[in-house]
């Protein structure tokens, strides 16, 4: 990425998007399409450059914490269902836009034609979750504690809130988190990855034409440092959501320490695959693939650490590596099982992880880089007998990197999983029930994944425990950092 000045141009050929207006190369900021595009943005797939976007700065960040806290009180006053009425509007507008969206989202950042549409689908689910649930912030009553008095709890919108969103998921880190905000009353500003911020842009450009009023949503691009470290030092931003690495979730948490905002903080994953012998080993195998490879590995709630009970280690070990070679490799567009990683230094790091169990005695039995594709393509790659002290079992690889170890009963396995920092998703495969229940219970993980891989959605609360992050996102909880409890007490003597 290149910071120049250069004119605006249409989208690149293999975009081909049926409403061009989709594609937009200005930040989004009080209902205006401002500054003039700076930073390349180009397609993992192929290097090219396909657009450019504003290097925006703390004045312009500044800018749209204006548009947003004066939108506050008209967009808070407004009846729910007139929220609610709204975020329908944009959830249809994006379900018609979908395909357009989708190939945009390859475009930027390099996942399967297929995924992309899935998690338009998935972005959009949450709009039209929180346009429902618009209508029903209300929290329970409580009875009155005293004589003559009558008691009663409101829940009211904090203010503006920040969104700060990853380049993994650029249309569904927005949508989940925009859509719970905006329903309960709260003006947003988001700052998108300058890796993918075309996904942004066009949700902008959808949310406009839905009719959001002005300063109600905002988009301002560039690099993050200036850009977010003006919304934590700004006592107007009220709340601040943030997916992305548990490193700069604590920088974040740091500097909005002296404003004490709201924060929901999705940070980093580091997922155990865990599969005992009583599992359905067929059902084992294609939930890991799953479990591993989606998005080519750059998920945070991806399996990190695979371990595998030792008297069915080495049949997983081969069924898995034969499922794993199988998977295609290539450009998004063709629908591969495998796309590009973001950049090079996501290819650099699966090839650290990779050295270092290899020196610590685990074995290779597929995959490395494919530069006969291009630099950003890494295999599927499946590491064998890696020891619990390799990196790769301690750091979230972001890459299409499996490592398996064995293991030999259920004290060994949870007090392996459980060694980490992070506690964002485990997934567990066995058919003894009570055995699910103690394993459900003991591992200290946010949300646990029984004999299946697709667990998210918009009704359910996502999030972690430990420094896996703050709060939940998604279903009723995912609008409580956007509100605050007001207590009410009135005497009628």
């Amino acid at each position: 990425m290149q910071a120049r000045q250069r004119k605006a141009t249409a989208p690149g050929d293999s975009v081909k998007l049926a409403d061009e207006a989709l594609f937009r190369q200005q930040a989004y900021v009080n209902a205006e399409w401002v500054g003039q595009p700076q930073l390349d943005v180009t397609d993992p797939a192929t290097g090219a450059v396909i657009g450019a976007v504003p290097a925006q700065s703390a004045a312009e960040a500044r800018a749209a914490v204006d548009a947003a806290h004066a939108a506050f009180r008209p967009w808070a006053g407004l009846l729910p269902q007139e929220r609610g009425a709204l975020l329908r509007r944009w959830f249809r507008l994006i379900e018609d836009a979908r395909e357009d969206l989708a190939r945009l989202m390859v475009r930027e950042q390099g996942k399967p034609i297929s995924e992309a549409r899935g998690e338009i689908d998935y972005g959009a689910s949450f709009v039209e979750f929180y346009a429902e649930e618009a209508r029903r912030p209300n929290i329970e009553g409580i009875t009155s504690h005293l004589p003559d008095a009558e008691v009663e709890l409101w829940r009211e919108p904090v203010g503006v809130a920040a969104l700060i969103t990853p380049w993994n998921f650029p249309c569904a880190m927005i949508t989940r988190k925009a859509a719970a905000a905006l329903a309960i009353g709260c003006p947003v500003v988001v700052h998108p990855s300058s890796e993918t911020p075309f996904s942004a842009l066009a949700l902008a450009e959808l949310a406009a034409r839905a009719g959001l009023p002005a300063g109600v949503f905002n988009v301002v691009t560039g690099a993050p440092q200036e850009i977010v470290g003006e919304w934590c030092a700004d006592p107007r931003v009220r709340a601040l959501s943030f997916t992305g690495s548990t490193e700069i979730g604590r920088l974040l948490y740091k500097q909005s320490a002296a404003n004490i905002k709201r924060l929901v903080m999705e940070l980093g994953g580091h997922a155990p695959f865990i599969v005992f012998a009583d599992a359905n080993l067929d059902q084992a195998v294609e939930e890991a693939v799953k479990a591993k490879f989606a998005t080519s590995g750059q998920d945070c709630l991806g399996a990190n650490r695979f371990y595998v009970e030792a008297t069915v280690y080495d049949e997983f070990v081969a069924r898995f590596t034969a499922a794993s070679q199988a998977l295609s490799i290539g450009p998004g567009m063709e629908d591969p099982d495998i796309g590009p990683l973001i950049n090079a230094r996501a290819v650099a790091k699966q090839e650290e992880h990779v050295k270092d169990a290899l020196e610590r005695g685990a074995r290779q039995m597929c995959g490395g880089p494919r530069p006969d594709l291009g630099p950003l393509y890494f295999a599927p790659t499946v590491l064998a007998d890696v020891p619990d002290e390799a990196l790769i079992m301690h750091e979230e690889t972001f890459g299409p990197v499996a490592p398996i170890a064995r293991f030999t009963d259920e004290a060994d396995v949870i007090a392996r999983a459980n060694a980490t920092e992070y506690g964002l998703t485990a997934y567990l495969h066995s058919q003894n029930p009570r055995r699910i229940y103690r394993m459900s219970r003991a591992l200290e993980f946010g949300m646990v994944a029984v004999n299946r891989t697709k667990i998210t959605g918009a009704p359910i609360p996502f999030g972690g425990m430990k420094q896996s992050g703050l709060g939940r996102e998604g279903a009723r909880q995912g609008m409580e950092a956007f509100s605050e409890v007001k207590y009410v007490c009135r005497d009628w003597r």
